[in-house]
């Protein structure tokens, strides 16, 4: 089963739900996608909701995506296609490598990204309130 992407623009944020078994083949088709419909939809951040793919990739396929999606993003950017965008994944492992060498490899070639593995920790990183944040004595107007 090939990977497969449900994508829902919102505003600034493009909310991307994965699933089915990740290769870098497929990670890489899959990115350019997202890259267009960041485009298209002028996004300014992609939540990418990965915790229905599974797989085990390799430290090579992880230098090798990390290094493709920054260098994609690079030239969108340089091309005035699209702004920077900010990413963040959220992943299982062993797809979430627990050392992040993929997403060092992303940021040190100049794309802003994260992993996560909870979703709450990615709209907070990505300065966005989460939908179904229980109400505080604060945001009811009391002290």
């Amino acid at each position: 089963m090939s990977m497969r992407l449900v994508i829902h623009p919102e505003s600034v944020l493009l909310n991307v739900v994965a699933e089915g078994k990740f290769s870098l083949k497929e990670g890489k088709r899959t990115f350019l996608q997202i890259l267009e419909a960041i485009a298209l939809h002028k996004s300014k951040k992609v939540l990418f909701d990965g915790r229905r793919l599974n797989g085990s990739p390799v430290t090579l396929e992880r230098f090798y995506y990390g290094k493709f999606a920054a260098e994609a993003v690079a030239s969108c950017v340089s091309g005035g296609i699209i702004g920077t965008p900010q990413f963040a994944y959220v992943l299982r492992p062993p797809l979430r490598d627990p050392g992040r060498f993929g997403e060092t490899v992303a940021v040190n070639r100049g794309m802003h990204v994260r992993t996560f593995e909870a979703i709450e920790a990615a709209l907070l990183w990505l300065g966005i309130e989460p939908i179904n944040k229980p109400k505080t004595d604060n945001d009811k107007g009391r002290p």
